[in-house]
């Protein structure tokens, strides 16, 4: 069930002049008229900043990671998967690394082309960066590992390993926490701009609160602002409540008190930097939790003496951002466009004790629909799969 609400302000519509992250991070990154970059090298103990530094003995891969204007410290999206190569780089002595930070999400493309001839590996985390497809094509002797979309056109290239996730999934079991969890009967999802990974954790989320108030007894409401609905990539109204930019903490913070009024007590945050702002809102408020995405968000929601995440919901990156190194490094490596989920280990959410704030009776449920949606019997709604949040597999 959704609460449509009055127009409070419009949202932006500008869908490609901001950063592409899709959770919120607990870092920001200082204002800059170009590219930021910063080498890493091959060490175990190097550390998993932009600004780390070394030396490397000229053997490895050359590994390049071209990210958002958040940076690969954003603290989620990027960071996560940085972190990824970080891990292989660990175990692949002479592999390096080099951070660009593109602070012109139109000039994504054109960033990685300009470097492409200097590495063996570009890794492109973000859906800024499907127009990669004519680099890889002219640049066949070179690797490129596509996180969160594949290639205009769904092109299948030998040398791009592109994966997306199914954070409809993840979404999913957000949506069954926040349901499960609520006090006040009302729970919202914030997200940045409509693209198809953020739509898909909007659909996923209240495709678990449906879940929860048919199966389990709960009776959550799924708060919507009218005048934040997104507009997806086909141009279709989503609804949800969309900030419009990835990158704005005070237009996050007002989208969070706005819906702190209406009475949400649970808000599932998936909004970049912008998200940040949500939190900020939260902690004032004090009588409400968020439930962080992408990573483990914990850390982010201190507040005194106090936490304010529920749990988060995770798109696990890294792993797969080390396993495509590594099979580069092995030879192993088939180019591909995948999509990632449960089945592999790649979404989900917190359960680990002192890392999230559910209830045994939540987890308990959590781990029965983890089940269900990992064997098929459960197919939450997402952007483009046929399915709506109040009609899909396992619903009923």
């Amino acid at each position: 069930m959704k609460i449509k609400k009055l127009s409070v302000s419009l949202m932006s519509a500008a869908l490609l002049v901001s950063a592409l992250t899709a959770c919120s991070g607990s870092k920001t990154p200082a204002p800059a008229k170009g590219s930021e970059t910063a080498e890493s090298a091959g060490t175990a103990d190097t550390a998993n900043t932009a600004d780390s530094t070394g030396t490397a003995d000229g053997k490895g891969l050359k590994i390049a990671i071209v990210t958002s204007p958040s940076g690969v410290d954003d603290g989620s999206f990027n960071q996560d998967n940085y972190d990824g190569i970080q891990s292989f780089i660990a175990s692949s002595p002479g592999a390096t690394v080099k951070a660009i930070r593109e602070v012109d999400v139109n000039n994504s493309v054109p960033s990685v082309e300009s470097i492409v001839s200097d590495y063996d590996v570009i890794v492109t985390p973000g859906y800024q960066f499907a127009g990669i497809a004519q680099v890889a094509a002219d640049n066949p002797d070179k690797k490129f590992i596509l996180v969160d979309s594949f290639p205009a056109d769904d092109a299948v290239l030998d040398n791009i390993y592109a994966m997306t996730f199914a954070e409809q999934e993840s979404g999913f079991f957000a949506g069954i926490a926040a349901a499960l969890e609520t006090k006040t009967n009302k729970v919202a999802v914030v997200n940045g701009i409509a693209y198809p990974s953020n739509v898909n954790y909007q659909f996923g989320f209240e495709s678990g609160v449906n879940y929860a108030n048919e199966k389990l007894g709960t009776s959550a409401e799924t708060v919507e602002i009218v005048s934040y609905a997104g507009t997806d990539v086909t141009g279709a109204n989503v609804g949800g409540n969309y900030v419009g930019t990835f990158d704005d903490e005070a237009a996050g913070k007002v989208v969070g008190e706005a819906l702190l009024k209406e009475g949400v007590d649970i808000i599932f945050v998936a909004a970049g930097g912008s998200g940040n702002g949500v939190f900020t809102a939260v902690k004032e408020n004090g009588n409400a939790f968020v439930i962080g995405c992408d990573v483990d968000q914990f850390d982010d929601g201190v507040n005194g003496d106090k936490n304010i995440i529920l749990t988060s919901a995770l798109k696990v990156m890294s792993i797969n951002v080390e396993r495509a190194l590594t099979a580069i490094n092995d030879g192993s490596f088939k180019g591909g466009n995948v999509v990632l989920g449960v089945d592999t280990d790649s979404a989900g959410y917190v359960k680990e004790a002192g890392r999230q704030q559910l209830s045994d009776d939540s987890l308990a449920k959590l781990e029965e629909a983890y089940a269900l949606v990992k064997d098929g019997t459960i197919v939450p709604a997402s952007n483009f799969n046929g399915y709506t949040p109040e009609d899909f597999p396992g619903l009923k």
